[in-house]
């Protein structure tokens, strides 16, 4: 009784069934992958590759911002290793990768003037 159950409980026919969709099938789970890539992971990588860059570009005098938040002033830099000082005869030594920003120098730029 029961592989009798069984047997009635699958699909009837041969290769006719329903599972010739081919390319169709495909088409919405590609369209997906495409639109994945173009929002998420493609300005993701462009994010990192701009940010490996500024961490390359730090040099002695620049103003930074950590990754947790302590704003310093970059005094000597080593291969992976930064003295920056966060306070008066306060300076602490961070790795390069801790580094959340670099703040521009406010006097770079003249007020009401713009880049040519």
């Amino acid at each position: 009784m029961y592989l009798h159950f069984i047997a009635m409980s699958q699909p009837q026919g041969g290769a006719e069934g329903g599972g010739g969709l081919g390319i169709l099938g495909l088409l919405p789970w590609i369209l997906i992958i495409v639109v994945f890539y173009f929002l998420l992971i493609r300005p993701q990588a462009r994010r990192q590759k701009q940010h490996q860059e500024m961490l390359k570009s730090v040099r002695k005098g620049d103003k930074i911002v950590t990754s947790g938040g302590i704003h310093g002033e970059v005094l000597g830099v080593k291969e992976n290793l930064l003295k920056v000082k966060i306070a008066d005869k306060v300076i602490v030594d961070i790795e390069r990768s801790a580094i959340g920003r670099v703040i521009p120098d406010p006097g770079a730029f003249e007020e009401g003037k713009e880049e040519s």
